[in-house]
């Protein structure tokens, strides 16, 4: 039993990281990368201001530990640039783009259990249905995920939903900020809800080693860093505060998702 506990907190470890959006978005499908850029708030406009504490519901972000954040928040940023961007710009040059994003596929239906739950959970049973849809037909025609048959062939498209999203529709408020040391930014929902998502997903219950669990994860995080818009570094290009920023971006990205979940 603590061997199991020990286990799925390893993998748990990589898991979380993976869900940060700030670094690695989730939507990986068709060959296509579906990052978070376009809704993230435009750091460029005149109207943004890097002291912003207010979501995009106009709900003050609330940020009592700030201190202890920004700290964990550096430690993250030295941790993306010494050791994840290494790390992805030697996976890229290595592994070709279009094997990067068949790889990606895979990973990706794989999580299809996680999507499927939380849908029904909210009570979407047409976009449950189409992720049960996806899921069948790129398992089987689309070869065991590794292509997207569902969009390429049929035109169906994903439907996206999360546990964190899940407590958000049903009115649970975000809770305090936090940026979790390597997991990156949250806040108390998404956290329960990041861990919820875990357990839901297939290698939670597959008889599997630490090591292939860890690796499993690792894997999924790297190549899904390496086709993914580089949204971190221009963001702390282009930010007077990159905590502020981060914390904006995450903040809003996040409502967005809870807002619209029903378009």
């Amino acid at each position: 039993m603590r061997n199991r506990l020990f286990q799925a907190l390893l993998a748990a470890l990589f898991g979380f990281f993976v869900a940060s959006p700030l670094l690695a978005d989730d939507n990986l499908v068709g060959g296509e990368n579906f990052s978070i850029v376009d809704e993230m708030p435009d750091l460029l406009d005149d109207e943004y201001d890097d002291e912003d504490e207010y979501g995009s519901d106009g709900e003050q972000v609330f940020d009592p530990l700030e201190p202890l954040n920004r700290i964990t928040f550096e430690f993250n940023d030295k941790l993306y640039f010494w050791v994840l961007k290494p790390v992805k710009t030697g996976y890229s040059y290595v592994i070709p783009e279009d094997f990067r994003l068949v790889i990606g596929n895979f990973f990706y239906n794989l999580r299809a259990p996680v999507r499927l739950v939380n849908n029904v959970l909210q009570g979407r049973f047409e976009d449950a249905g189409v992720v049960l849809s996806r899921f069948m037909i790129n398992t089987t025609i689309g070869v065991f995920g590794f292509g997207d048959a569902a969009a390429e062939a049929f035109d169906i498209m994903p439907k996206e939903a999360d546990f964190g999203q899940t407590l958000g529709v049903y009115g649970l408020g975000r809770g305090l900020y936090i940026c979790w040391p390597v997991f990156g930014p949250s806040n108390v929902r998404d956290s329960f809800g990041l861990a919820a998502d875990f357990y839901m997903h297939p290698l939670t219950y597959m008889d599997v080693d630490t090591t292939a669990s860890v690796g499993f994860f690792g894997t999924d995080y790297v190549n899904r860093l390496s086709i993914t818009p580089d949204v971190y570094e221009e963001m702390k290009r282009i930010s007077l505060d990159p905590y502020i920023a981060t914390r904006q971006a995450y903040t809003d990205y996040r409502q967005n998702i809870i807002k619209n979940y029903n378009q």
